[in-house]
């Protein structure tokens, strides 16, 4: 801690969770267990977001052992975003946390992801999401952080060792932000994050990447460690392939229309251009012949989301969304 003003700020942890309530009890037990001066006052939220087991009773059960630590709210709007945004209403802490509610936390993580914001340099931080210990990569799946990586579609994070200002949005399993950029720049996306089934997200992305777009200053901080499950089924191409499907949607509603060429939608050159490279990649690259297959799968999302989606807003930005769930104007 910088001084004694910095630890008296106020940290909130938003807890977001949708029928989860065994990983749910895991997740609250570790960030339970956290390592704070007695100085830093925090507490943490569990959203509910309209779950239909026992997610209530786990969470009160959690509000009784720590009365002036949890809080329980129920948020029928569905969707993440929704429900981060209430969370984020609530929030009584002038920084505001986020984990996901099936990771375990290390003891030091509250302390270390949230210790950047207590000055006025950094107004977001990201850490890092490591994978359990006994994961075992696939052979087809490439986690090098390079032009193949596909480390999001497990939610896993990792920019290094040493921390570092960062160039591209942290993850929403683990992320924390001063919420005065909530009031700044609006809340999460409605129209993006996972809603029910939904794998569409991205929600957590484009609130980073207007940030950063709007020259605000976010830091990788590698000391800040959770640990998130791998699920045998997520573990699957079949998992993979319609991730990236969803992944596509998301971009096209995130990003708009987007160019065309001699009038033709650019999604569909890259189609063409992705299908190519699919098809002549050699079968001894099983890893590269993966990339491309789940590229075209972006591609693909990218088209359906052109010609289904109901929004009204297809050829222009979508409008930022303000912490009450309606657009900015």
């Amino acid at each position: 801690m910088c001084d004694s003003a910095c630890e008296l700020m106020k940290v909130s942890v938003v807890l977001c969770t949708y029928n989860r309530c065994q990983s749910l009890a895991r997740a609250l037990e570790s960030v339970a267990a956290s390592q704070l001066p007695d100085s830093v006052d925090w507490e943490v939220l569990v959203v509910d977001n309209n779950s239909t087991d026992n997610t209530r009773a786990v969470a009160s059960e959690f509000c009784l052992r720590h009365p002036d630590r949890f809080r329980y709210l129920f948020e029928v709007q569905q969707g993440l975003s929704n429900a981060r945004n209430a969370g984020i209403r609530e929030a009584r802490g002038e920084i505001v946390a986020f984990m996901d509610d099936d990771l375990i936390v290390e003891p030091t993580w509250l302390k270390n992801l949230t210790a950047p914001l207590q000055n006025g340099l950094w107004v977001g931080v990201g850490g890092r999401v490591c994978p359990p210990e006994d994961f075992v990569q696939p052979k087809w799946l490439t986690l090098d952080g390079g032009i193949m990586d596909s480390s999001g579609v497990l939610a896993l994070f990792d920019a290094g060792a040493s921390a570092c200002k960062l160039e591209r949005p942290p993850f929403g399993a683990n992320m924390a932000f001063r919420k005065s950029m909530f009031k700044k720049h609006g809340g999460f996306r409605a129209d993006l994050g996972r809603c029910g089934d939904s794998l569409i997200g991205n929600e957590d992305t484009e609130f980073g990447s207007r940030l950063l777009a709007a020259d605000e200053c976010l830091v990788y901080e590698p000391s800040a460690i959770v640990h998130h499950p791998v699920t045998k089924e997520r573990l699957t191409k079949k998992y993979f392939l319609a991730w990236w499907f969803a992944y596509g949607r998301a971009r096209r509603r995130q990003m708009g229309a987007g160019p065309s060429v001699w009038g033709i939608p650019r999604v569909f050159f890259s189609i063409l251009s992705r299908l190519i490279r699919w098809l002549t990649s050699s079968p001894m690259n099983p890893k590269r012949r993966f990339y491309w297959k789940c590229r075209l799968r972006v591609a693909a999302g990218e088209l359906f989301e052109m010609f289904y989606s109901r929004r009204e807003t297809q050829n222009r930005r979508q409008p930022e969304t303000s912490l009450d769930g309606k657009p900015r104007c």
